[in-house]
């Protein structure tokens, strides 16, 4: 059974992957390098080429459905009026140089390059800045207290970092804006998840004529139900609302019940419905090239463009609102990366996805310029009849699947979120024993059922809805284009004109699709903005809890100093037993130690430090899993214990604590042969640790909370007791490990604000 990873706990420390705890020096843990054997890149997800042709394969199920079913709903979204041949070049140009430059130069080519540790998204790139950099505002102070770490192996030198880089150190708030705009992009992609799959099954079964009127005005990433569902609307009867309700809540349910099965499992029963509808759409689209404009790629010079906006001014850039929605789910094609890799993603765009869209788009333009009023039913017409009722099933079981892009992103973003400790604990399930990103989080699936299903209930018809989406992807992919500049500049060191040339050209392309899409604001645009921000309290006020705690943690700690002080008491005993003490303190004891000290006046005969160590490998070596290490006090010990994404943890029985107690023997057998020693004193250390196994085992964890008093601000106040509710209802690290009940003691401590 694989581990239910409980990424960023509370009590149970998640340490850098790209670190190790081996050895100590004067008393404390000192990190190190990574286990032996590189940590996989995106690239180790499948090496040979036909591994990388099925995951090509399997990405047109998952990464892309979004983005290659756009045609359905493109030109409907688009209010023309009276529009020119001229007026149809221009639009399938901009159609063109967006997918082009966004699709291919930006997403495909430098976004996938920009991994973390194989995962994409816009969390993994603030990731990617806090890992080389000490921009980060918790992570920066966690890596801090491992003051015994070289800072060459966690940052640059000095003298290699930028003028932005050092910049970004020393601001505080440089630091806070860069945090708050990776919030925003986080929770846009995380409401995407939510509106998404509700706007897919709401659109599914309403054959309302009215229904298909309001889709004239949607700018929704899928929307394409909606769309498919405009090309079967004459030959079937009016059903009732409630009906449409209930129909779209089973589509919604069945959906997000095949997630547990796992990404592999699920693009294996899409990747067939979105290969066909790949490869037809394109075919239809050549045939009707051919039948009414063999000269429509004339329109990929962009002085077309030019000429577009010179003629329509305003209403040409209101436009954009429309057009934008071509290359909506490009942002999947990066926040995916984690499941798939960047080989598969790239071979799968490069020759199926861009080409199908080129050649669908065009062919859908020739006809529209044959038939210029028809752009309101702009892919169903353009069909020939003889291929209709085929190409119309296609359509409607792709829009059913186009959901899943935003759904696997949304784990994703999820588990990046959760692992820098910037959002509470959930449970982690990876569903692959070879891709670390192959995620699937049973909490957040079935809480974005729930609240899929509200927004059917809520908004009825899904006007609103649709009319967020435009705001969603242009403002996702303008917050990509900010942090990969950052990227450029402060790891890659991009040379400044390459820079200059990327974000100049991005920046201004998407901020006009934004100033487009935000005229939508009053009309739905909203929608995305208040899920935000619930999203974003709920993260902000767990990274300030948890900043709050790490401060203190940091301010309070012990070091060996004073635990021998403390020890020194004569009113302390030792008791028999075999203590382990749950700390995620590295260079140093937790507060909650001396706090136990202090109180108790006890501490057990042998007494072993515990952290647990999560690296993104599948298994770590045998023997690397358990490291041991004396303390230099008598009875003192520490230990890591280090395990892969697939690996099992279970601290139950007695196997698990003679694995602890075979490898602090030998370490002590070992480190003997090394220093001057007195056997008796090693046969008495052996000895007392085996007396104390045989008399009890305890596992001991912190439990703690803040104590907010009356000089406390009323922001405090208030964040601290919006931590406090969420902390006591996320997960708890220690009953995931398997310890059994009555081994189990939690020492309690407040936290003074």
């Amino acid at each position: 059974m694989s581990i239910e990873s409980q990424l960023g706990s509370t009590d149970l420390p998640v340490i850098p992957p790209d670190v190790r705890v081996d050895a100590t020096r004067n008393g404390h843990l000192h990190l190190l390098d990574r286990p032996n054997g590189p940590i996989p890149s995106t690239e180790d997800k499948g090496s040979s080429r036909w591994g990388t042709l099925l995951l090509a394969y399997k990405t047109l199920g998952v990464v892309f459905g979004g983005l290659v079913t756009s045609p359905l709903y493109v030109y409907p979204s688009m209010q023309l009026k009276s529009p020119t041949e001229d007026d149809y070049l221009g639009i399938y140009s901009i159609m063109f140089w967006t997918l082009s430059l966004i699709g291919v130069v930006k997403y495909a080519t430098i976004a996938l390059n920009a991994d973390d540790h194989g995962e994409g998204g816009t969390f993994a790139l603030y990731s990617l800045l806090c890992r080389n950099l000490n921009i980060g505002i918790l992570s920066s102070k966690r890596v801090g207290s491992y003051s015994s770490l070289p800072h060459s192996i966690l940052h640059d030198s000095a003298k290699k970092q930028s003028r932005l880089a050092k910049f970004f150190e020393r601001s505080i708030i440089a630091k806070r804006v860069l945090l708050f705009i990776t919030m925003l992009g986080t929770c846009m992609i995380i409401g995407d998840g939510i509106l998404t799959p509700a706007i897919s099954g709401l659109s599914l079964f309403n054959f309302h004529n009215n229904l298909v009127q309001y889709f004239l005005k949607f700018n929704s990433l899928n929307c394409s139900v909606l769309s498919a569902m405009e090309g079967v609307r004459a030959p079937f009867p009016s059903i009732s609302k409630s009906l449409v309700e209930v129909l779209s809540a089973i589509v919604l349910i069945a959906l997000f019940l095949l997630q547990k099965f796992g990404t592999s499992r699920v693009s294996f029963l899409f990747s067939p419905i979105m290969g066909a509808w790949t490869l037809t759409t394109p075919l239809v689209g050549i045939y009707s090239i051919i039948y009414h404009y063999p000269s429509i790629f004339k329109a990929l010079s962009p002085h077309y463009i030019f000429l577009f906006f010179w003629r329509n001014g305003k209403e040409g850039w209101l436009l954009l609102g429309g057009t934008v929605l071509c290359i909506t789910g490009s942002e999947a094609l990066f926040a995916d990366l984690g499941h798939f890799n960047r080989s598969s993603i790239q071979m799968a765009f490069f020759f199926t996805i861009y080409p199908s869209l080129v050649l669908t788009y065009a062919g859908q333009t020739a006809y529209l310029i044959k038939n210029p009023n028809d752009h309101n039913d702009g892919f169903y017409k353009f069909i020939p009849t003889a291929v209709y009722w085929p190409i119309f099933i296609i359509a409607t079981s792709a829009a059913i699947v186009a959901s899943q892009s935003l759904i696997s992103a949304t784990f994703s973003i999820i588990k990046q979120s959760v692992a820098l400790d910037y959002f509470p604990r959930v449970k982690v399930v990876h569903t692959s024993p070879s891709k670390e990103g192959e995620v699937y989080s049973p909490e957040v699936n079935y809480i974005l059922m729930i609240l899929c299903v509200a927004v059917i209930l809520i908004f009825g018809d899904g006007k609103d809805i649709g009319n967020a989406f435009g705001v969603v992807v242009s403002l996702v992919m303008l917050i990509t284009t900010i942090l990969l500049t950052l990227v450029m500049i402060m790891i890659w060191r991009t040379q400044p004109v390459l820079v200059a040339l990327y974000f100049f050209v991005f920046f201004i392309m998407e901020g006009v699709y934004v100033s487009a899409v935000l005229t939508k604001i009053m009309e739905g645009g909203w929608i995305p903005f208040a899920i935000s921000f619930i999203l974003a309290f709920i993260m902000f006020g767990w990274f300030y809890g948890r900043q709050k705690k790490m401060e203190y943690e940091l301010t309070h700690k012990i070091n060996l100093d004073r635990l021998e002080m403390l020890l020194s008491d004569p009113a302390v005993q030792r008791v028999p037993g075999l203590c382990y003490f749950y700390t995620n303190i590295q260079d140093g004891f937790s507060p909650i130690f001396g706090h136990y000290i202090k109180n108790t006046k006890t501490l057990h005969k042998v007494t072993i430090f515990m952290t647990l160590r999560y690296f993104l490998v599948p298994k770590v070596a045998p023997h690397e899993r358990i490291v041991v290490k004396k303390l230099g006090l008598k009875g003192v010990y520490g230990c890591v214990i280090q395990y892969g994404f697939k690996e099992t943890l279970n601290l139950q029985g007695d196997d698990f604590v003679s694995q602890v107690t075979d490898s602090l023997r030998a370490h002590i057998q070992s480190s003997s042969g090394h220093l001057p020693f007195d056997p008796r004193e090693v046969e008495e250390e052996i000895l007392d640790l085996e007396e104390a196994k045989m008399a009890t085992v305890v596992h001991i964890q912190g439990k703690t909370r803040f104590y907010v008093g009356k000089n406390s601000s009323w922001f405090d106040r208030i964040m601290l007791g919006f931590y406090e509710v969420m902390h006591s209802n996320c997960r708890s690290a220690l009953p995931a490990l398997g310890v059994p009940p009555s081994q189990r003691i939690e020492v309690g401590m407040l936290y003074e604000a």
